[in-house]
């Protein structure tokens, strides 16, 4: 159990690369308690999940029953928290589940559908939980964000690409299409053609976002996480870059969701909303 002032935290994806580094983040945390971490990979299971991030015995094994783990959090005094990092295949599915048990999710993982959102903070709204949807925890790509849509006050021209590792099972990334999403918000459309083109090769000019933004996606092995915002004017390129070199720049960004998370009743996209 915790105390009356420290916020128990579930990690769901705890043996994965951002797993790992949460579990490392909430345990250094004073105000916080690693309450459960739930891993389905079966050569996890049943080690210490700080033993397993480098961070020494928390007494936490790993898990992959997410919701039983999810009953006893309801039984803590704190509102309890579920940080997910796992799949695009199940992480709706996780999400709804904390919601319905009266556990806030804080979701990192990407792939979520427009539907599934919507879907999800209308059931957060009714159930009055508060629940964060976050493409990118760094505070320098909400920054990147913010120089986008200024640049776009002067630029028609703009395209997105995108780098991660080649273990990302998703494409676009959620950042990308986050970033796409911003950028149309603005009311205008980009990249009005000056010719009729032709893809030789399906693809090649990447995927059409909203309002003639285009994404351009690159996985390889040795990246971890890149975006650049490129745009273009008469004789001039304003190219804007953001690379993550180790995933504990996304932490600050994790324990700041977990406290904010406590004083909302509905969903929030993104961290910008935030800060």
């Amino acid at each position: 159990m915790t105390n009356q002032t420290s916020t128990p935290v579930i990690v769901n994806g705890a043996a994965g690369k951002m797993g790992r580094e949460v579990i490392k983040a909430v345990a250094n945390a004073s105000d916080m308690t690693l309450f459960g971490a739930i891993d389905r990979q079966p050569e996890y299971l049943g080690k210490d999940a700080g033993e397993l991030c480098g961070c020494g015995e928390l007494e936490v094994p790993v898990i992959d029953d997410l919701q039983g783990m999810l009953v006893m959090a309801t039984q803590e005094k704190q509102a309890p928290v579920m940080v997910d990092f796992t799949h695009p295949d199940s992480v709706y599915e996780n999400v709804r589940s904390a919601i319905a048990y009266g556990v806030r999710p804080v979701v990192g993982t990407t792939g979520l559908s427009p539907e599934q959102i919507q879907d999800l903070a209308e059931f957060a709204e009714k159930a009055s939980i508060g629940t964060l949807i976050i493409p990118n925890f760094s505070i320098g790509m909400v920054l990147l964000q913010q120089a986008a849509i200024t640049a776009s006050q002067h630029f028609d021209h703009v395209e997105i690409i995108e780098l991660h590792h080649n273990q990302k099972a998703d494409a676009p990334s959620g950042t990308a299409i986050k970033t796409a999403e911003m950028l149309s918000e603005l009311g205008k459309t980009y990249n009005v053609p000056n010719v009729e083109e032709t893809e030789k090769i399906e693809g090649a000019r990447g995927c059409l976002a909203e309002e003639g933004i285009r994404i351009h996606s690159v996985r390889l092995p040795g990246l971890i996480a890149h975006q650049e915002v490129i745009f273009g004017g008469p004789g001039q390129i304003y190219t804007l870059r953001h690379d993550t070199t180790d995933r504990s720049c996304y932490m600050p960004g994790v324990l700041l969701a977990i406290r904010k998370i406590q004083s909302l009743t509905k969903l929030i996209y993104g961290l910008e909303k935030l800060l």
